[in-house]
């Protein structure tokens, strides 16, 4: 239910608002095309400085004096370090000569400079001009309606895509590099960094923030400490250990010391249990081992395309909130859980059409969680844990169960749905359209919309022949 109350506008409160964001939006159209501007003059300057160091002679240290004398001179002309510009001219060449798609969305305002660097960071180990043009064709719709932070993970997932070198040859090539170190820091601290696959990474994390949380509790004697590990549980997800470090260090054993070293690292923060933390108990026998620790798992979400999943293909998975992970790891992960969802996807839109269990499951939330993936308010990355499944129309007033009238929003946003005169209505595929308190629209497309697109192979009558195996043949896990 849509109440009003203190956060009311009058009229010409509203008015004024509604000016004020209008010209907001136009300063945002202009700095957008002084920064590509910017890049532009920029990239101009370090061509120059390029011309000259190839006149002097062909030492590097010579050669990066013309650079260096450039950046000094408008540095000081522009009040800023020279280390500054420096950085400025590589990151203007890099958006002028490699990504003019998307300098051109920015010249023209249709996207701000908040969307760049995600843009060409994602785009940038792209090999070829025709790669990058495919890419920014996929992005640049995108970006043109979300927040930066929306952007991000969509772009990398793109990138991946449309990269010619085969994902699962490039994973294992970069796994292989695998490592644990240690950087000293100053006061006698140091950073311990580990270089995993992604999968393993965000599973390491996951665990640990759980653990965090139920140390926490503890501390403070939550009451909600007795259920955290079984909500946590409930939540759906997969549980994730590598497995490599349990090897045997036999003979032909591939991997190096530094790969060795980030398997157990990986497996001890995986499945180890932190027996040192301790919880202050009330009994005769003080502080006492806080039990539980040691059966959290890590929980990620891992969407898998049909033809990867039975072997056909390798096309990347993707994990929830980070891009693409290769196709084998994915598979192993599948046959290593006890339940996953199959997702049923528009060919033409790719917007989701069902979400269903082998075994029997709340079907609805499924859907709802694959479909939305975070808050449904434009901009918002909360994940859909950390959210409210809302009702678009409340259920007091009519308004049904149902997929099509139901949304993830996060406590804020739920909060100002229901308590300002912001509105929201539902469209067909999922669409949200809000309206501000100053009659203004804007659009929320599920993020599963654009990232579920059919594959290539499936729509060169590859699906026919699939069809089949999804049948006749046993899973490849």
């Amino acid at each position: 239910m849509q109440r009003t109350g203190n956060s009311d506008y009058t009229p010409d409160e509203m008015a004024e608002l509604s000016v004020l964001r209008d010209e907001m939006v136009a300063l945002q159209a202009q700095d957008s095309a002084r920064q590509a501007r910017e890049a532009v003059i920029l990239h101009r300057v370090s061509q120059i400085a390029s011309v000259a160091a190839s006149r002097g002679e062909a030492s590097s240290r010579v050669s990066e004096l013309p650079f260096r004398a450039v950046a000094a001179d408008f540095a000081a002309a522009l009040r800023i370090s020279d280390r500054t510009v420096q950085r400025l001219l590589g990151t203007s060449d890099t958006l002028v000569a490699g990504f003019p798609g998307t300098l051109a969305a920015l010249a023209e305002g249709r996207i701000h400079r908040g969307h760049v660097p995600g843009i060409v960071d994602a785009g940038a180990h792209l090999p070829s001009p025709q790669a990058r043009g495919r890419f920014e064709a996929e992005v640049l719709p995108v970006a043109a309606r979300e927040a930066p932070g929306r952007v991000r993970p969509f772009a990398r997932s793109v990138a991946e895509r449309v990269h010619p070198r085969a994902f699962t040859e490039r994973h294992e090539a970069a796994a292989a590099c695998r490592g644990l170190r240690v950087n000293d820091l100053p006061d006698g601290m140091s950073e311990l960094i580990a270089t995993l696959p992604s999968v393993i990474a965000h599973g390491v994390l996951d665990r640990v923030k759980q653990m965090a949380r139920q140390v926490n509790d503890a501390r403070h004697g939550a009451a909600r400490t007795a259920g955290h590990a079984g909500a946590d549980r409930g939540r759906r997800g997969i549980g994730v250990g590598s497995g490599d470090a349990r090897r045997s260090l036999v003979d032909g054993d591939p991997r190096s010391i530094d790969a060795v070293r980030a398997d157990i690292f990986a497996d001890l923060l995986l499945t180890g249990d932190p027996a040192g933390h301790t919880a202050s108990t009330n009994d005769s026998t003080g502080d006492a081992p806080l039990a539980g620790l040691g059966a959290i798992t890590a929980h990620v979400q891992v969407t898998v395309p049909v033809l990867s999943l039975i072997g056909a293909t390798d096309t990347p998975a993707t994990l929830a909130g980070v891009g693409p992970i290769d196709a084998d790891t994915a598979r192993r992960l599948a046959g290593a859980s006890s339940g996953w969802d199959r997702i049923l996807t528009d060919p033409i839109s790719g917007a989701v059409l069902a979400v269903d269990r082998y075994t029997p499951s709340v079907q609805l939330k499924r859907t709802l969680r694959v479909r939305d993936q975070h808050c449904r308010f434009p901009g918002c990355r909360q994940p859909v844990h950390r959210s409210d499944i809302d009702h678009t129309i409340d259920y007091a007033h009519g308004g049904h169960t149902r997929e099509s009238n139901l949304a993830h929003l996060c406590r804020a946003h739920h909060t100002l749905k229901h308590h300002t005169t912001w509105r929201v209505i539902q469209k067909p595929r999922g669409v949200l359209e809000w309206t501000s308190p100053t009659g203004r629209t804007y659009p929320d497309v599920p993020t599963s919309t654009v990232m579920f697109k059919p594959e290539d192979e499936w729509n060169n009558a590859f699906a026919p022949a699939v069809a089949g195996a999804l049948v006749e043949e046993p899973a490849p896990f």
